[in-house]
C-alpha cells in the first residue's frame, strides 16, 4: 500500500464521522405516543407475546434480519493476529457489505479472547440477540473447533465465512473451470499451496461435490501433508499421503488444478510446464498471487487462472455469495447452513456466470459484455442478480434438507420481493409488470440496434411482458447479440424490421405518412427520407397503423426531436387537449410522482386539471391510491400571484372531473409530504398522510424539483411517462438505463392491456 492509498484509506474511515456503520431508528419517534407504544408501556406487549411464543420476536423485534459479525482477531486477511480492537474496521466493512448487497443488519463485535473455551461461551450467550453468526477472522485450527462447538450449542446459523464463504466461491469458480477445460470434478488431480482453514473448506466442499480424497495433494509452509506428519488435526490428517514428496515442486506433475491459499510467488514460473493441458490455477493469495497471471498466459495459453485481485479476471471474492447465503437463511428461518445449502449456493452462481451478463456487469467491465469463458467463470460483485438466484437456491435447499423453520413456499413470489435489494423499482414495477404479462403486447423499439434496448429486450422476452420489433439493420442486431452473449431468437419471439429494406411493411406506412407530412411542408422525397433514416417516425407509424401496440422510441440524442417526429403522427386520446409528461423518482422511503416535467412550459388551470386526472389514472396503475397536492409558493391563499391563484382555481376543475380523488392545494411543499405542517395550515384537508403526487404550476419548478430531489435523495428515475397520446408511447431519455428501458416497456405494454 503505497502512502497515498494509506491517507485516502483513513480519510475514508474518518470523514465526515469516524467508522462505516451507525444505528438508525425504524419507526417514528415525534409524538408522546410515539414513546409510549416505543418503549414504556407500549413495549411490554411485545415483550408478553415473545414470551407466550419466542418465534414472535422475528415479529416483533429486528432479530429476525440481524446478524453478528464476530472475530478475536487471531487471523486478519493479510495482517496476522492483530488482536480484537485492531480487527474492528475489518469487522465494521464486512458488516456494511451485508447491508449493501442483501439488506442483512449487523452488529460488529470484536471478543478479546483467544482462548478457544471463552471466545465459544460469549458468543454462545449472544443467541438470543442474533438470526445468524459469521465468524470472521479466527486462526486454526481453533476456528474448526470453535464453529463445530458453536453449531452444536446454538439453534440459529453459524458461519465461518473464511472457510465457507471462500469454498463456495472457489467451488463455482473451478465449476465452470472445469466445464470450458472439458474435464469433471471425479476425473482431476488437484494441489494446493495452503492448507489452512480456507483451503480445506475449499477441498471438503469439492470432495462432497465429487473429488476424489485419492486426488488431492495438500502442501504448505511444512512441505506436503504426508503420512506420518506430527501435529496434524483430523481435518488435514484424511488428505495425509504415503509419499515420498516433501515440496510443492515434487506433487504438480499432471494436477488439473492448482488451489492456491497461501502467499505471493510461491507457484514458480517454471513450474507451469509441470501441470496437466488445459489446467484450472486458483491463485488467491492477496494482495499478491501465488503467480502472476501474465505469465500463465504467456507460458500457458491452455490455462484458466482465477485471482483474488478485481484489477484481474476471474475474482475470487466471499462478498459474491455470504450475504445471499445469510438472506436466504434468515428468511427460511433456517437453524443452520448446511452442505446442501452450500451446494445450492455453489450451482447457483456458477449457473450465474454462465447466463448472458447484465448492464451492471457490463458497466463493471467498463462497458464491454463479459461472455462465459476463460476471462469469465464467475460473477462480478456488483451484479445485482447475484441475491435473485443464490439466496432462493439457499431457502429452497434449507427447506428441502429439513432445516427451514419457515419454509418459503412461493419462490416466484420470494424472488420479486427480492428484488427490492438488487432494483430498487422491484417493488414499485410490480403491479405494472403482472399487468404487462396478461396479454403479450407488441412494442416495437426505435433503436433496435442499441445495447440497452437489447439488453433490456432480452428481460422483456424473459419476464413474458411482450413481443418486441426491433427497427434497425438486422445485420448490425445479429452482431451485437452474438457479441453480447444474448439469447434473443430474431425469428421466433423478437422481430427485426429495416425500413430500407423491408418494403412490405414500410412502403405502405410511407404513403400514410407522405399525405400526413404534406400537410406540414414536407415533400414526398423528403418524407420517404426521413422514414427511411429516422427510427422514431417508423416506430410511431407502426403504432398509429396497428402494427404494434406501443412504441418506445429515442435514448440517444435530442428528446424533443424525437418527440416532434412522433406527436404528429400519434393522436391525442379522445377528450384530450394536451400531451403531459409524469416522472417518478424511487427514494429509500418510497416513491414520487411529478407532473408536468417535460412538456408544459406554464399550463393553465384547465390542463393543471387534466394533467392531474391523467396522471392519477397512471399512479393507480402502479397498485398505489393517488394522493395528490398542488404545489406552490403559496399555502391554502397565503399568497395571490397568477401561479398561486391558478393551482387554487385548478382544484374545484380537479374535483369535478375526479370526484373520488384525494387531492388538494394550494400548498408548499413540505405541507404536501408532511401531515403535521398541513394540518397547521388548514385542519380539514382532504389529503391525508403524505402526497405521492405532485402537481407543479410550471414546468420550470416541476423539473428543478424533480432533478434536485433525485440527486439529492440518491433516487432512481422512472420515466418520464407521456400522458394523453391515443397509444402508448413514450421517448427514452438519452441517459436511461436497460433496467429503465425495461420499466418503460412494462408502463407501455400494461397501458397497451388496458385499453384492449
Amino acid at each position: 500500500m503505497d502512502d497515498n492509498l494509506r491517507k485516502a484509506a483513513l480519510d475514508y474511515h474518518r470523514y465526515p464521522r469516524p467508522g462505516k456503520l451507525a444505528i438508525e431508528p425504524t419507526k417514528r419517534m415525534a409524538t408522546q405516543r410515539d414513546l409510549a407504544l416505543a418503549y414504556s408501556p407500549g413495549v411490554a406487549a411485545a415483550c408478553q407475546a415473545i414470551v407466550a411464543d419466542p418465534t414472535a420476536a422475528k415479529l416483533y423485534t429486528a432479530r429476525g434480519n440481524l446478524v453478528a459479525v464476530i472475530s478475536n482477531g487471531t487471523a486478519v486477511l493479510g495482517l496476522g493476529n492483530i488482536g480484537a480492537l485492531a480487527s474492528k474496521p475489518v469487522m465494521e466493512g464486512k458488516a456494511v457489505l451485508f447491508k449493501k448487497f442483501a439488506g442483512i443488519d449487523v452488529f460488529d463485535i470484536e471478543v478479546d479472547a483467544a482462548d478457544p473455551d471463552r471466545f465459544i461461551d460469549v458468543v454462545a450467550a449472544l443467541e438470543p440477540t442474533f438470526g445468524a453468526i459469521n465468524l470472521e477472522d479466527i486462526k486454526a485450527p481453533e476456528c474448526f473447533r470453535i464453529e463445530a462447538e458453536l453449531r452444536a450449542r446454538m439453534n440459529i446459523p453459524v458461519f465461518h465465512d473464511d472457510q465457507h464463504g471462500t469454498a463456495i466461491t472457489v467451488a463455482a469458480a473451478v465449476t465452470n473451470g472445469l466445464k470450458l477445460q472439458g474435464k469433471t470434478l471425479e476425473e482431476v488431480k488437484l494441489v494446493s499451496s495452503g492448507a489452512g482453514a480456507a483451503a480445506l473448506a475449499c477441498v471438503d466442499l469439492l470432495v462432497v461435490m465429487g473429488l476424489k480424497v485419492e486426488n488431492v495433494f495438500l502442501t504448505d509452509v511444512d512441505g506436503v501433508v504426508h503420512r506420518g506428519r506430527n501435529g496434524m488435526g483430523p481435518n488435514l490428517a484424511r488428505y495425509a499421503k504415503d509419499t515420498e514428496a516433501r515440496t510443492l515442486e515434487e506433487v504438480l506433475d499432471g494436477a488439473d488444478i492448482f488451489l492456491g491459499l497461501s502467499a505471493p510467488r510461491v507457484l514458480k514460473r517454471e513450474w507451469l510446464s509441470k501441470l496437466a493441458p488445459r489446467p484450472v490455477i486458483m491463485a488467491l493469495a492477496n494482495p499478491e498471487p501465488e503467480i502472476l497471471p501474465e505469465y500463465v498466459r504467456e507460458d500457458r495459453p491452455d490455462a484458466i487462472i482465477a485471482t483474488g485481485r478485481s484489477d484481474y479476471p476471474n475474482q475470487v471474492n466471499n462478498v459474491l455469495c455470504f450475504p445471499f447465503i445469510f438472506r436466504g437463511a434468515l428468511d427460511s428461518g433456517a437453524t443452520t447452513i448446511n452442505e446442501e445449502m452450500k451446494q445450492a449456493a455453489v450451482e447457483a452462481l456458477a449457473g450465474l456466470a454462465r447466463m448472458e451478463a447484465s448492464e451492471a456487469v457490463v458497466a463493471a467491465y467498463g462497458g464491454s459484455a463479459p461472455l462465459f469463458g476463460p476471462e469469465y467463470i464467475i460473477p462480478k460483485p456488483f451484479d445485482p442478480r447475484l441475491i435473485l438466484e443464490i439466496a432462493p437456491a439457499v431457502a429452497r435447499a434449507a427447506k428441502a434438507s429439513g432445516v427451514a423453520t419457515a419454509p418459503i413456499e412461493d419462490f416466484v413470489q420470494y424472488k420479486r420481493e427480492l428484488e427490492r435489494f438488487s432494483y430498487r423499482s422491484g417493488q414499485l414495477m410490480r403491479p405494472v409488470f403482472q399487468a404487462a404479462q396478461k396479454s403479450l403486447c407488441r412494442i416495437v423499439y426505435g433503436a433496435g440496434e442499441d445495447e440497452r434496448v437489447l439488453r433490456a429486450v432480452q428481460s422483456v422476452v424473459d419476464d413474458g411482458i411482450g413481443s418486441p420489433i426491433l427497427i434497425g439493420s438486422r445485420e448490425r442486431i445479429e452482431l451485437k447479440v452474438r457479441e453480447m452473449g444474448l439469447r434473443l431468437d430474431l425469428d421466433g419471439p423478437v422481430r427485426v424490421l429495416d425500413p430500407v429494406l423491408d418494403h412490405e411493411v414500410f412502403d405502405p406506412l410511407l404513403r400514410k405518412y407522405q399525405i400526413l407530412a404534406g400537410r406540414r411542408g414536407v415533400q414526398p422525397d423528403a418524407a420517404a427520407i426521413r422514414l427511411r433514416s429516422h427510427s422514431t417516425i417508423a416506430a410511431s407509424l407502426m403504432v398509429s397503423e396497428g402494427l404494434a401496440d406501443a412504441a418506445l422510441c429515442g435514448g440517444y440524442g435530442d428528446w424533443w426531436r424525437h418527440l416532434q417526429y412522433a406527436l404528429p403522427i400519434i393522436p391525442l386520446r379522445p377528450g384530450c387537449k394536451r400531451i403531459y409528461a409524469l416522472s417518478a423518482v424511487i427514494l429509500q422511503e418510497g416513491p414520487l410522482f411529478f407532473c408536468d416535467t417535460h412538456m408544459n412550459v406554464d399550463p393553465t388551470m384547465e390542463q393543471i386539471a387534466e394533467m392531474t386526472e391523467l396522471a392519477a389514472e397512471a399512479v393507480a396503475a402502479f397498485g398505489l391510491t393517488p394522493k395528490v397536492a398542488l404545489l406552490s409558493h403559496s399555502s391554502f391563499g397565503s399568497s395571490n400571484t397568477d401561479t398561486a391563484r391558478k393551482m387554487r382555481r385548478a382544484l374545484p376543475l380537479i374535483r369535478a372531473r375526479v370526484p373520488d380523488l384525494e387531492v388538494d392545494g394550494e400548498m408548499q411543499a413540505d405541507a404536501a409530504l408532511a401531515e403535521a405542517t398541513r394540518e397547521r395550515a388548514v385542519p380539514d384537508s382532504s389529503l391525508t398522510g403524505t402526497a405521492n403526487l405532485l402537481i407543479f404550476p410550471t414546468l420550470d419548478a416541476a423539473n428543478i424539483t424533480f432533478n434536485l430531489i433525485k440527486a439529492a435523495g440518491n433516487g432512481l428515475q422512472v420515466g418520464p411517462m407521456l400522458l394523453g397520446p391515443a397509444k402508448p408511447i413514450h421517448i427514452l431519455v438519452p441517459t436511461a438505463t436497460a433496467r429503465a428501458i425495461l420499466n418503460i416497456s412494462a408502463v407501455a405494454a400494461a397501458d397497451a392491456n388496458s385499453r384492449k
